[in-house]
């Protein structure tokens, strides 16, 4: 990864444009450092905005939604394909930025950047569809219908691993709702924030529209906590970790304010003896390597049926060792990486300490468990970045080690083994978190199991059969039960959480009735 390949990326995207970024050499103690993962370097420096620059930019967004709730749907709809015509335009330096700030790999960063172009698609045609039902009035010549109306400025909050998607799947459709945004992003991938805000809100700009995308960089106690303490936010989206999430939803409940929480994922994957091995293993070893180990849908937990186990867990040891002597680990922006580094060193060492633990609870390492030195990786001028193995660890039978009950956002996959799918599905929910969870099997009845309309399969807001735990398509409504906070985003009926619902009743004859059959002369 070469200083020109860094200094091209972020003046193609027009970052040292934006007044809050400075070189790392001019940062104060009011600007926090950008770090490249990949090799321990600061890119860049932001300075961290204050409560009267949140005030100012609370008051834009709510002047901006007077104005943008008025404007048709379908014209609302406009506006947001040709957002999504500038990422299309701008996708392969986004997605680079992404690897460059964030760590995942080339290939998952332009993905990602993809899934907001899909998503501002998908709100283009919802935005002729914004409906509610019609229903019959008990009353004589009386109408009864529900419409959904705009419902206010959104409070967005990001994580870093997935730094432009969750803002593209909470803003393409809040906007066609008729909603304006601000967005509080991570604090250590604040620059593809400011990359992907600048393009959406330069559109709005040239419809008329300024403050419709608003973005706000700092710290938690200056912008966080008024930001979700705020009334004029209705809707808060936050996405992060279960502390998080609590501590958001405490506030906001408190002014009885919405919130829409996508938190913290455990997510397993079942193996049964008739399954497709070699699909199962390609899962597995992509949803527990892939973004190494920091997707909130990676997969962490695999039980494997005790008659086809010992085989095929020796596999999975094989291709996590592969994935280290075929230096498949390294730069991010060099195609042949399958796996990148972790965000920082603090993850680095929250790996470490897990593995510790694990074995301290009687789990046994079969791959991984180390950082990794320069020599293992696949290029020398990387030396400083966040890399660890991807690890292996096995439980005792039919158990769950205590820490695998914790999410530890790395590349540490628990495995064990079951004998029933009763059992296996019992494990799989046997956590407090309820996101992403897969099955594979060959047959009906394994299938209907696990997705038992009745619910006593799997607990989780995302199930697949025969397929991994990551991976979701913008389509569907993405979110998670349990701890995992509940919320909904991106596809499917999501778009209701950014509108309120009223229900309306109208008469158009001459008689007095009441509902209930109530007589009043």
């Amino acid at each position: 990864m070469t200083t020109a390949t860094t200094t091209s990326i972020l003046d193609t995207l027009g970052i040292w444009d934006d007044e809050r970024v400075v070189k790392p050499s001019e940062a104060t103690d009011s600007h926090v450092l950008v770090e490249n993962p990949a090799t321990g370097e600061p890119i860049a420096a932001v300075r961290l905005q204050t409560s009267e620059e949140l005030e100012k930019t609370t008051a834009a967004a709510v002047e901006a939604f007077k104005a943008w709730r008025k404007v048709p749907g379908p014209e609302r709809g406009q506006l947001v394909r040709k957002i999504g015509e500038k990422y299309r335009e701008f996708l392969e330096p986004l997605g680079e930025l992404i690897a460059l700030e964030m760590g995942k790999i080339r290939a998952e960063g332009i993905g990602e950047v993809q899934e907001v172009v899909d998503i501002a698609d998908f709100a283009v045609g919802l935005s002729r569809q914004l409906h509610g039902i019609t229903m019959p009035s008990e009353r004589a010549e009386h109408i009864m219908k529900e419409q959904y109306l705009p419902l206010g400025p959104v409070g967005v909050i990001t994580a870093f691993n997935f730094p432009c998607a969750v803002w593209g799947w909470n803003a393409m459709l809040a906007a066609v709702c008729g909603d304006s945004l601000v967005w509080k992003p991570s604090l250590l991938t604040p620059l593809i924030a400011i990359a992907t805000n600048r393009l959406a809100q330069e559109v709005a700009d040239e419809a008329g529209f300024p403050g419709l995308f608003g973005l706000i960089i700092g710290a938690d106690d200056t912008i966080g906590e008024p930001m979700i303490a705020d009334r004029r936010y209705p809707l808060i989206s936050a996405t992060g970790s279960c502390r998080m999430g609590r501590r958001v939803g405490e506030v906001v409940a408190g002014r009885l304010g919405r919130t829409l929480l996508e938190l913290g994922g455990n997510n397993a994957i079942i193996v049964e003896p008739d399954a497709n091995l070699d699909l199962a293993l390609k899962s597995i070893v992509f949803g527990s390597v892939g973004t190494c180990g920091q997707r909130c849908t990676s997969t962490r937990r695999a039980f494997i049926h005790e008659s086809v186990a010992e085989d095929f867990i020796a596999k999975i040891a094989t291709a996590y060792k592969s994935v280290v002597e075929n230096k498949r680990i390294g730069d991010p922006l060099d195609e042949s990486t399958l796996m990148g580094p972790l965000i920082h060193e603090e993850s680095v060492q929250a790996f470490e300490n897990a593995i510790a633990e694990a074995t301290k609870q009687g789990g046994q390492l079969l791959a991984g468990g180390k950082r990794l030195d320069p020599e293992s990786l696949a290029n020398d001028a990387i030396k400083g970045g966040h890399y660890v193995e991807p690890t292996l660890i096995r439980m005792p039978a039919g158990e769950h080690l205590p820490i695998a009950l914790d999410e530890t956002f790395a590349p540490i996959l628990y495995v064990t083994t079951y004998k029933t799918l009763d059992d296996a599905i019992a494990l799989q929910n046997g956590v407090v978190q309820g996101l992403s969870s897969a099955i594979f099997t060959g047959s009906v009845a394994g299938l209907g199991r696990f997705l038992d309309p009745s619910g006593a399969g799997s607990d989780c807001g995302l199930a697949y059969v025969n397929l991994g735990t990551s991976g979701a398509e913008i389509g569907g409504a993405f979110g998670g039960e349990k701890d995992t906070g509940g919320g909904r985003e991106s596809g499917s009926d999501a778009w209701k959480a950014y509108m309120r619902r009223q229900t309306c009743t109208m008469h158009f004859g001459d008689s007095f009735a009441l509902a209930q059959g109530i007589r009043f002369e």
